[in-house]
């Protein structure tokens, strides 16, 4: 900056110099910032020096703009840092293979096979999703028969309690169906959601992990 300084005000000056000369009909060559110095007058370096201060007061704006721009983006990274980390995925069987259920009353199912469970939200023991972030989640699951005898079907995602959203199939002539369903939804810290196999009704599944339920934090509230 500095250097760039004092080579604008020496141009400056012999641009000045070369202007005077040629008023007097005469030619001279500046021979060298010193030189320039010696000739130009205090006007003309009164005008380079206004030119040169507005110069470095917009460098300085333009600085000031990418500073405050730096520190947002140094915020954004630190809020997104801060941010609660909460998902988790899982198939229903962790090995073997065949039907569960039929159950007596409404169970809710507990899927064993975790493939993540990041923030500790879902407890496979009990197949249910505990939030403990304030915010708004998204919940997928999909269900799976092979009609052994007969399909019948039915699974409904639930919160605390309150069904949301089913999948179902009963008997038919195919060999197999299957089906998904998901919702977007807002929990308090403390909320349950899990899905519910229906009474007197039974879902297969093996290897092949047919039976998933997933959900994660899409922001806070």
């Amino acid at each position: 900056m500095k250097k760039a300084a004092v080579l604008f005000l020496a141009f400056s000056c012999c641009l000045c110099n070369a202007q005077v000369n040629e008023n007097n009909d005469k030619v001279d060559q500046c021979s060298g910032s010193t030189g320039c110095f010696d000739t130009c007058s205090l006007n003309c370096v009164t005008q380079s020096l206004g030119a040169l201060g507005k110069t470095v007061a917009n460098m300085a704006e333009k600085v000031t703009h990418l500073e405050t721009k730096l520190q947002k983006a140094e915020n954004d990274v630190l809020e997104l840092r801060s941010t609660p980390q909460v998902a988790f995925s899982a198939a229903l069987r962790d090995s073997g293979s065949g039907n569960i259920g039929p159950f007596s009353t409404a169970t809710p199912l507990k899927y064993m096979r975790v493939f993540s469970n990041t923030g500790n939200s879902y407890n496979p023991s009990t197949g249910i999703f505990t939030a403990t972030v304030k915010g708004m989640y998204f919940f997928r699951f999909s269900m799976f028969n092979n009609l052994n005898p007969v399909a019948n079907s039915v699974t409904s995602l639930m919160k605390n309690g309150v069904r949301l959203t089913s999948v179902w199939d009963t008997s038919g002539s195919d060999g197999n169906d299957m089906g998904s369903n998901a919702v977007v939804i807002a929990l308090e810290v403390g909320d349950n959601v899990y899905v519910e196999l229906l009474t007197n009704r039974v879902v297969y599944d093996d290897g092949m992990n047919y039976n998933t339920f997933s959900g994660f934090l899409l922001f806070t509230t």
